[in-house]
């Protein structure tokens, strides 16, 4: 048994999430063009710093699926712990479906930060023409999907209900890790693995199957990366109103 865990470079998604990665897209390069413009100087803060906090991003969550509140919050717990343990923080911010971009107080409607990414965890695989071992898909830099029911068929396959949670925070972490780590980063050991054979389904249900410390140090340059560009977007905001 081998399962195929993939990474798209292109989706047809729902259009509120087009327009958010659009938008983001948009965001960064209207600041790169305004620290020129304004001759702004922020060098220091894209040089690394050392003592600098765990990272911290917002996954803004939205479930279309017959999964449970409390099956997502132990998925969200699970991969939180596996970041977690990457040195990335995660903030779980789960919002309802088929939301309206008219509503823009609504955190889950607002444009995305760079800290901020969209989860969408979906039924069906074959509307986005994924293959069917495919359990899901990133599109960098802020989307990521993962399909519920192929985690549910795994978990059964395995004589363990009870696992769909563990086995859908580990498709999480993994495709989370995608945009973080960008494109090829598949590995040959770990949870970045391009196929999980039963040897490493086995492992995730033990909560073994991590990100090697060099994709750790990669995934927290990553996120304070992120959040030294939020940080500069709102002085360059605040600079100019």
């Amino acid at each position: 048994m081998r399962i195929r865990i993939r990474q798209r470079s292109s989706v047809t998604g729902e259009t509120l999430h087009e327009r958010l990665i659009h938008s983001l897209r948009l965001s960064l390069w209207i600041v790169e063009g305004l620290l020129v413009v304004l001759g702004l100087d922020f060098a220091d803060d894209f040089q690394a710093r050392a003592a600098e906090p765990d990272p911290t991003i917002t996954a803004r969550v939205i479930n279309y699926t017959a999964a449970t509140p409390a099956t997502m919050a132990k998925a969200e717990y699970q991969a939180q712990r596996i970041l977690g343990e990457a040195g990335l923080h995660v903030i779980w911010l789960d919002c309802p479906r088929g939301q309206s971009a008219a509503i823009t107080t609504d955190l889950c409607n607002q444009s995305l930060k760079p800290t901020e990414i969209v989860l969408r965890v979906l039924s069906d695989h074959r509307q986005s023409g994924v293959q069917d071992d495919a359990f899901g898909f990133a599109v960098f830099p802020a989307l990521a999907s993962v399909y519920y029911e192929h985690a549910v068929g795994l978990a059964r396959s395995e004589g363990a209900d009870f696992e769909v949670s563990t086995i859908l925070a580990c498709v999480i972490a993994h495709e989370i890790g995608h945009l973080l780590l960008g494109s090829n980063s598949h590995s040959d050991t770990g949870i970045m693995q391009r196929e999980w054979s039963r040897k490493q389904v086995r492992q995730l249900m033990w909560g073994s199957l991590h990100f090697t410390p060099q994709q750790s140090k990669l995934i927290r340059a990553e996120g304070q990366m992120r959040m030294r560009l939020e940080s500069v977007q709102l002085r360059v905001s605040n600079s100019t109103s």
